[in-house]
């Protein structure tokens, strides 16, 4: 829940934004965006590059190059060869990886902050000087392909969410895998990632951000330095995707070999488009809270303590995103339990706060639980990082935060049971369910740690 997260570490500031009184940012000439958050308790820095790409910007035939371009941005350079710059960071004392999302690929260090003009400079590099060869590619998309395997393929949950996507989203690109269809994998070509590295990784497509025991100006200097050779380029026009109206309940039932069934419920939900006047959204994540927020939330206390009906359930919304939004109820139905019977359970929740609302005392614990689940993040610099660079990456401001603050703290009981009422619609449902199979006896494959 990402807009959970940027508030609550707002939130956790004392109810101040003193956590981001002091961003600076310039804009070379290039079009590249620099964002320096000065934090000067610990020795250390971090550096984000962002660019405005992921897999929502690709097409039919060629899903997964957003993240397989990600791969082979570690592929080296003219002057880094493969796989150096993670050895550089390392030799700095520092740590790197990168992530790829429906809406943006960002790339990270973390180091002593003397080492920063060194990860400046690796970073200016590989942003237009990319080494995107055959053999490299041939290597790195088995490795792609063996990540889909085993985090999807093998995962009959993951696998589930992958349809439930496919199922609700007819036309919008947030139908398909970020990873990508093993079949799109399978035909890519070194070819594909080169045309996509250099339509889109271009400093006008992207910004940087740069937190920690910094000087701003002095930053703003290395960044001319060698991020201002760099020459943009017109990007593509994109063309907006407007999924239809949905008309109807979706259903879809997902087999695999697994112990216990899954029921997933998602509901077609608002996303923040304008951070002032926009009200719906903080609703719904006050409403998200109330239900699943902490242990006294709704639904664990009366669904898995009380009624037994659920061992687990639990609500999911992001309200900022660049396409359309979804919410998620889940759960796993206890021993003797039906899907069928957690359904109705969850829809009973539901129906308990349309017609009865919310308790002052609830709003209050879940407004100070957004609080106190997150607080420890304002003492890490990556994550002060993240706020601005997810804020961003959707179109919004990271100058806006206090506003949001102040949005979520107007929420009322009434807006909460405005929203359950508003939104919790079948015509706009898709339900999803993992109908577990017989364990095939084999082992399963494990969970091992990748750089994403």
């Amino acid at each position: 829940m990402r807009l959970k997260y940027l508030l609550s570490v707002l939130l956790a500031a004392g109810l101040s934004t003193a956590a981001f009184a002091n961003p600076y940012e310039t804009t070379l000439k290039n079009g590249l965006r620099v964002i320096v958050k000065e934090d000067h308790r610990a020795p250390t820095a971090v550096q984000m590059v962002w660019y405005r790409i992921g897999s929502t910007d690709e097409v039919d035939g060629a899903s997964g190059v957003a993240h397989v371009l990600e791969h082979m941005m570690f592929k080296g350079t003219p002057s880094v060869g493969p796989g150096e710059f993670n050895k550089r960071v390392a030799a700095a004392g520092g740590r790197d990886n990168a992530f790829t999302s429906r809406d943006y690929t960002a790339y990270f260090q973390q180091v002593p902050k003397e080492k920063l003009v060194d990860m400046m400079q690796l970073e200016a590099d590989r942003m237009r000087h990319l080494n995107v060869g055959a053999k490299e590619f041939e290597q790195e998309i088995k490795v792609v392909m063996e990540e889909r395997r085993m985090r999807t393929d093998d995962n009959p949950q993951a696998k589930l969410f992958e349809q439930m996507n496919a199922v609700a989203f007819q036309a919008h690109p947030y139908r398909r895998p970020i990873i990508g269809w093993m079949n799109d994998l399978e035909t890519m070509t070194a070819a594909d990632a080169k045309a996509w590295y250099d339509t889109w990784y271009v400093p006008n497509n992207a910004y940087v951000i740069i937190t920690g025991d910094v000087d701003h100006k002095e930053v703003f200097a290395q960044a001319e330095k060698f991020y201002g050779p760099l020459e943009g380029r017109a990007l593509p026009i994109r063309r907006q995707q407007i999924e239809p109206l949905q008309e109807g309940t979706r259903r879809l039932t997902v087999k695999g070999p697994a112990e216990l069934p899954v029921l997933i419920m998602g509901y077609k939900a608002p996303i923040l488009r304008d951070i002032d006047k926009d009200s719906d959204p903080y609703a719904l994540e006050m409403l998200a809270s109330i239900l699943d927020g902490h242990d006294a939330a709704r639904f664990n206390k009366k669904l898995v303590r009380e009624d037994k009906v659920a061992l687990s359930a639990g609500i999911d919304y992001d309200a900022t995103a660049r396409g359309p939004g979804m919410l998620y109820l889940h759960g796993t139905p206890s021993e003797g339990k039906t899907v069928a019977d957690l359904e109705a359970a969850l829809r009973a929740e539901i129906a308990r706060v349309q017609k009865d609302g919310v308790s002052p005392q609830e709003l209050k614990r879940a407004k100070a639980q957004l609080v106190a689940g997150q607080v420890y993040k304002l003492d890490s610099m990556f994550g002060q990082a993240m706020e601005i660079g997810q804020i961003e990456s959707v179109g919004l401001t990271y100058q806006k935060l206090d506003r949001m603050l102040e949005k979520l703290q107007m929420v009322s009981a009434a807006d909460v049971q405005a929203v359950a009422k508003k939104y919790f619609n079948d015509e706009a449902l898709t339900i999803g369910i993992l109908d577990p199979q017989p364990l095939d006896g084999k082992a399963r494959r494990p969970a091992v740690a990748t750089r994403h």
